[in-house]
């Protein structure tokens, strides 16, 4: 007689060795890329170029950085080494997931490509060799202070750093485009008093020597001078043309950002989107002609209180509409007056998402005083905190970010390209919108719609940037006129997008793909907001395309 609890125990242990040695097997298949990624990612934390936005920032090691001639031809030696390495892997029988994490590995190496080769701005640009210097030292600054030992070294190292980079940007510098060339000269009028100012209000906030960080910051000063003048003797001989070409900038769009997507596809997109935009703005206007405007926060603590109490309000809605689910580790995105040295050096994004290793502090975003001179998007900030929280913080970039960097998935921590991390965060704001979350303030509404106009406006002056139908002045024009926005913020975005080919359109383009995958994801009986929502932004560095692909697969 057969013993069927036997046969059943036996059963049982084989269905578990084979899937024991399955996922040995599948490990030990996809050791190579682990390897190459953990490889990759620390040469990456030493030689990724600092950058004017705020998403992309990683924790670095400290010490002095190299712009040489010998250090960039490192760094392609470097990168052909990781490239050889990629391709000799061998994926034939990985999952999905497994494709999903090459395919990102893929997306990295290509950005350094188009870093070192495509747009090569450290031969091309000066503001590259701002945003190495200045740039670079403000995000140390937007740690908040007071700085201890490490971090005050790691500052006053940054000074110091900032005549040997602007030397060698005078070397690579080859014939920039007489454009960028201008707004350098333009971002270093007055240099001198802000280090000064900077310099003066730091030191209470840190453990350096008066005369220490005198001395470092009165000859990063001179090196700031220098350069500025070598730009202006430069000037008239350089050409004009800025655009990149579209050659290049389908390399990115395919090989960095994994769009399935050409220029003019993306182009039509935006333009419709623009339209829907304009439409719906027009329609909430109308609606709310005789509702009172919203009014400008009455002082900096008040504002500050009223980002915190609908920083909470937000969390709470998110859980009780069963949107997404908040983690009780994750900490809060708060709104703290600017210090006084980083107000004084005014270079990059004025906030601190955190990092991997600071999870458990608060993220902060530095504000003005308000006042009826703000741009635009500290205008509506000050007048109702919740889109920028929405967007930038909960359930935005700092949510996500965090989310991210305790993915199970080590090279799912990482961030690749901008197209989820602002398709999620331009997703947000109407998902929340559509939710209810505005509804007892007519205004809001309009400015989420006004927010949609900027980001479809984008999308065309990205492309048409990159491909030469646009001057850098007609697109801060366009944008100026047809958002509408003040001139100066007008001004940074077309300057932004014209040395950064690509970004300007990743919100719209990444939250049309996340509408797509959200479509799709409804196939059946089992689809449940909430589980999909915790997927996208636990996955929130992975491009969509790749996303709703692995999501589809597991159904």
């Amino acid at each position: 007689m057969v013993n069927r609890a036997a046969v059943l125990r036996s059963a049982l242990a084989l269905t578990l060795w084979i899937f024991v040695a399955f996922a040995q097997a599948t490990t030990a298949a996809n050791e190579p890329l682990q390897k190459l990624a953990d490889d990759f990612w620390q040469w990456r934390a030493r030689y990724a170029p600092f950058t004017g936005d705020d998403v992309n920032r990683m924790e670095r090691p400290g010490g002095m950085r190299d712009w040489s001639g010998a250090s960039i031809a490192k760094r392609r030696k470097d990168l052909a080494g990781f490239e050889a390495h990629y391709h000799t892997i061998d994926t034939r029988g990985w999952s999905v997931p497994e494709q999903v994490d090459y395919k990102l590995m893929g997306s990295a190496s290509a950005r350094v490509r188009w870093e070192l080769e495509i747009n090569p701005r450290w031969k091309r640009d000066p503001n590259f060799y701002l945003e190495q210097t200045l740039t670079a030292l403000a995000e140390a600054l937007t740690l908040p202070g007071p700085f201890d030992e490490a971090q005050s070294r790691e500052i006053l190292t940054r000074i110091e750093n900032i005549p040997s980079i602007l030397k060698e940007g005078e070397e690579n510098l080859s014939k920039p485009p007489a454009p960028f060339a201008t707004v350098a000269v333009e971002n270093l009028e007055g240099v001198r008093e802000r280090l000064r100012k900077m310099a003066s209000s730091l030191g209470a906030s840190t453990t350096l020597k008066e005369q220490e960080l005198t001395k470092a910051t009165d000859e990063a000063a001179d090196a700031l001078d220098h350069f500025r003048f070598h730009l202006e003797k430069l000037r008239p001989s350089l050409p004009q043309q800025t655009a990149l070409g579209r050659e290049a900038y389908v390399f990115f769009l395919k090989n960095v950002a994994l769009y399935p997507f050409s220029p003019e596809e993306i182009l039509a997109m935006g333009q419709q989107e623009w339209n829907r935009a304009v439409s719906f703005e027009t329609f909430e206007r109308n609606r709310n002609h005789d509702v009172p405007p919203l009014k400008l926060a009455h002082n900096i603590d008040s504002w500050i209180k009223d980002a915190a109490t609908k920083e909470l309000q937000v969390r709470t809605f998110l859980e009780q509409h069963n949107i997404l689910t908040v983690p009780d580790w994750v900490q809060h995105y708060t709104l703290r007056a600017t210090p006084e040295y980083l107000r004084a050096l005014g270079y990059t994004e004025t906030d601190d998402f955190t990092s991997p290793s600071r999870l458990n502090q608060d993220s902060v975003r530095y504000v003005p005083e308000p006042s009826e001179n703000l741009g635009y998007f500290w205008r509506a900030t000050a007048m109702d905190p919740r889109p920028i929280t929405v967007h930038e913080g909960i359930p935005g970039h700092y949510f996500q970010l965090c989310l991210s960097w305790k993915h199970q998935d080590p090279i799912r921590r990482h961030y690749y390209d901008s197209g989820a991390n602002e398709g999620i965060g331009f997703y947000a704001e109407e998902m929340m919108l559509q939710a209810g979350l505005f509804d007892d303030s007519p205004h809001t509404r309009e400015i989420i719609y006004n927010f949609m106009r900027l980001r479809a406006l984008r999308v065309e002056v990205d492309v048409k940037l990159a491909l030469g139908q646009f001057t850098l002045e007609q697109a801060a024009k366009y944008l100026q006129e047809n958002v509408p926005m003040d001139a100066q913020t007008a001004r940074q975005e077309a300057i932004a997008f014209s040395t950064g080919p690509g970004q300007a359109l990743t919100y719209q383009i990444g939250k049309l793909q996340i509408l797509k995958f959200l479509a799709d994801a409804q196939q059946g009986e089992k689809f449940n907001l909430r589980n999909f929502h915790d997927f996208l932004w636990r996955n929130g560095n992975v491009p969509i395309a790749l996303q709703e692909w692995e999501y589809l697969a597991g159904r």
